[in-house]
Formats: C-alpha cells, sequence, structure tokens
C-alpha cells in the first residue's frame, strides 16, 4: 500500500474521531450549563428565602392586627385565630422553616396566601400570569420588530438625517427610567391633551364586560392594555434599535460583503441575506434573555396603571408581608430569567460553535 492510499484511507477515520470529539464537547457543554443553572436557581431561592424573613414587620403581627380591625376582637383571640390562618409557623426556628419550604417545593408546591387565607400561591400566580404575559409580551414583541427594522435601517444609511434623529431619540429613552416615562404618558396625554381620563382605565378590562371572543371584550381588553403596552416599548425600544444599529454597523465592515458587492449582488439581497442574518446574533440572543423577564413584568408599571400582573402581585403582597406569596412570585420570576438564560447560552452555542468550544461570545 502506498502512503498516498494510507492518507486516503485514514482521512474519513480521522474526520469521524473528530465528530466524536466535537460531539462530547457539545454534550459535556449542555450538562454543564443545566447544572450552573439549577444551582443558581437553587442558590436564588435561599437567597430570596432568608431576605424575605429578615424584612422589617413581622407576618404573624400584620395578620394579628388586620383580624382585631376586622373582628373587634382582643389580642389575645385575635393571635390565637392568626395561629390557625398562617400557612407556616412563623416561630419555628429558620432551618426547619428552610426545609419546610423544600420539601413543599418538591411537590410543587408554594404553599398558600396570608392575605388571602386558603388560596394556594399557585393558583394565584396562574390568574395573574396571562396577563403579565399579555402586555409585557406584547410589548417585547413590537418593540424588538420595530427596534431591529429601525436599527438596521439608519445602520444601512448611517450618516444621514434619519440616523442623526432615531439615533438620539433612541438614546434619550434608553436611559429614562419606565415609570418616568409612564407618569409623563399620564402627564402629556391624560391631563395636558386629555385623551383619557386618569385612573379610568384600571385594571384588565371594564368591570361588567363577559369575557370572551366578542368584540366588545376584546376592545375592552386593547384599552386598557394601551397605556402599560406603550409604556413597555417606549422604554426597551432604544435598546434595540441601538444594538442592532451597532451589530450592523460592524458587520458591513467585514470582508464578505465588500466580496458581495464586488460581484454585483443587489443591495437588497445583500442587506437581507448577508448583512441581516449575521446581525441578528446578538438581537436573538438578547431576546431569548429578555423572554425571561417577560413573566417579572414590572413591578411599577403594573402598579401605576393598577394593571393585574405578576408585578402588582409582588407589589401587594411585599405590603402585606405575604411571605409565601413573594416567594412564589419571586421563584417563578427568577426561575424564568434564568432558564432563558440558559436557553440563550444554547442557542448561541448552536449560532456560534466557537461557545460550546472555549470561545468568547461576540
Amino acid at each position: 500500500m502506498t502512503q498516498t492510499e494510507s492518507v486516503t484511507q485514514s482521512a474519513p477515520s480521522q474526520v469521524s474521531v473528530l465528530r466524536q470529539r466535537l460531539k462530547r464537547l457539545r454534550q459535556s457543554y449542555i450538562v454543564r450549563v443545566l447544572i450552573q443553572g439549577f444551582f443558581t436557581i437553587w442558590l436564588t431561592m435561599t437567597v430570596t428565602f432568608l431576605l424575605i424573613r429578615g424584612l422589617p414587620g413581622d407576618a404573624k403581627e400584620i395578620k394579628i392586627n388586620q383580624i382585631i380591625t376586622q373582628q373587634n376582637v382582643t389580642y389575645d383571640e385575635a393571635a390565637a385565630i392568626a395561629a390557625g390562618l398562617l400557612p407556616f409557623d412563623p416561630d419555628a426556628p429558620i432551618l426547619e422553616q428552610y426545609t419546610d419550604y423544600l420539601g413543599k417545593l418538591l411537590r410543587f408546591n408554594l404553599g398558600e396566601s396570608i392575605t388571602s387565607a386558603g388560596t394556594p400561591v399557585l393558583s394565584q400566580i396562574f390568574t395573574f400570569l396571562p396577563w403579565t404575559l399579555f402586555s409585557v409580551g406584547s410589548g417585547l414583541l413590537i418593540s424588538f420588530t420595530l427596534g431591529t427594522l429601525m436599527g438596521m435601517a439608519i445602520a444601512y444609511w448611517r450618516g444621514s438625517w434619519l440616523d442623526n434623529v432615531v439615533t438620539f431619540f433612541a438614546s434619550i429613552l434608553y436611559g429614562i427610567p419606565d415609570f418616568v416615562i409612564a407618569f409623563l404618558i399620564i402627564l402629556i396625554g391624560g391631563v395636558q391633551l386629555g385623551l383619557f381620563k386618569p385612573g379610568s382605565l384600571q385594571g384588565g378590562s371594564d368591570p361588567g364586560i363577559e369575557p370572551g371572543f366578542t368584540a366588545e371584550y376584546i376592545g375592552s381588553l386593547l384599552r386598557h392594555v394601551f397605556l402599560p403596552l406603550t409604556t413597555y416599548v417606549a422604554t426597551t425600544i432604544g435598546g434595540w434599535i441601538l444594538t442592532m444599529k451597532s451589530s450592523t454597523i460592524s458587520t458591513l465592515g467585514e470582508d464578505y460583503i465588500a466580496v458581495a458587492q464586488a460581484r454585483g449582488l443587489s443591495q437588497r439581497r445583500i442587506l437581507l441575506g448577508y448583512v441581516g442574518r449575521n446581525a441578528m446574533l446578538p438581537q436573538v440572543t438578547r431576546l431569548a434573555i429578555s423572554i425571561g423577564f417577560v413573566l417579572g413584568g414590572s413591578v411599577i408599571i403594573e402598579t401605576i396603571f393598577n394593571y393585574p400582573g405578576l408585578g402588582r402581585l409582588l407589589s401587594n403582597s411585599i405590603v402585606s408581608r405575604d411571605y409565601t406569596t413573594m416567594q412564589g412570585v419571586f421563584l417563578t420570576i427568577s426561575s424564568a430569567v434564568i432558564i432563558s438564560n440558559i436557553f440563550a447560552d444554547l442557542l448561541y452555542s448552536v449560532l456560534d460553535p466557537r461557545v460550546r468550544l472555549g470561545g468568547k461570545k461576540s
């Protein structure tokens, strides 16, 4: 057998070995990411449990005062009633409370609400969650789509008046806190222009309208979600515009774009087929991470507009020291954020194999 034949026969085996090594690297990367994610969820849950117990104010005392006010009984009578209503023993050692909480959590039991006796926390979350998904999810989709298109456009026509105007306003919106924009919408739209009455669009829909796929109910949903939705879009679209502009400008400077232009390809094909697809990489991974924050909504925005989402549920539970509800909502939000980060890492490793081979994200 000649040396050339030997090299030719050994080439497939070398390719097979390389594929096996890449497969093992991919599997080890996935396992490492999943282990880190679950450890982060446990650590966040534990820290949250301890921080909530360290908040000023005592859940038992708050419950006793509520019973005294509502039922007009003595302190001792209220304390006896409260002891039977609280879903946990606040006087038990912290370690005992923690192990009891973990035991229930392993059975997918988040406990019962303190302020709404007998109501499971999981039931409360499922009641408020659809409203947050509808408002924040819609806002994320709109801001991502518009921001990506506008960022690509101003990068392609960089230096023009359109670029200067859009970049200026995007930078301003990116730097303004969401609650400031919410108050500006109320002040300008409600007070100055009189487009709506401040406080008239509270809740998720008009009371008295039967929920269903009717024009009346859908119109009511859209009216009530308009203000928080507009706030979400205004506070996030600037970031999408600036990120996409930067990524597109960086992609336009690559050598393969110059080659495509030299080949005489149309500008439309270059923009969509070459520039857009590669410039979208940071946007897609950032979108995957942002999806996790959708569950968190915005505590301030939902409180300002009195919108029935998880943010308002969390706000109310903090005020009333409803430990079990706070734990449940915090766990839901943090888990969603961590899982979305895991998904973003895995997605990025698919889009850019250098990540799982030990390279850095660009």
